[in-house]
């Protein structure tokens, strides 16, 4: 079974409109959804809407919470602090993906395993289903 660490970019889209693509991954079978309270805040903050915040609030009903433990980030990996506590706390959750869209910052560990973790394009998760 799939444990899927969400990022707040992850979050916020699928939220940002009621038929967004995204939501196909609330739809799956035999996967954990998993994120961080640092990850559903950003999103929420950056949600304009009150009916998208709703959205957030009902899809993060199913989403277990996992917070970034103390560790240091693995050998070799380097990320924008703001990015720390997404990784650590994937890493807290055992996850067995991180799915984001910030190609910007994690862009270079696409395809990679940080921690025992796939770090992937939700797309390319879906993709490969």
């Amino acid at each position: 079974m799939d444990r899927l660490f969400l990022d707040a970019n992850v979050l916020f889209s699928a939220s940002y409109r009621a038929d967004a693509g995204l939501c196909q991954l609330w739809k799956l079978k035999n996967v954990i959804l998993c994120s961080s309270g640092y990850a559903l805040e950003e999103a929420r903050t950056n949600l304009a809407g009150e009916d998208q915040r709703a959205r957030l609030a009902n899809l993060s009903k199913v989403v277990r919470l996992f917070e970034a433990g103390d560790a240091p980030l693995p050998r070799g990996i380097s990320l924008p602090e703001k990015d720390v506590p997404i990784l650590l706390a994937a890493i807290e959750a055992q996850a067995t993906h991180l799915l984001t869209g910030d190609i910007r910052h994690f862009g270079s560990y696409f395809g990679r395993r940080i921690g025992g973790i796939a770090i992937a394009l939700p797309a390319d998760y879906l993709a490969g289903r």
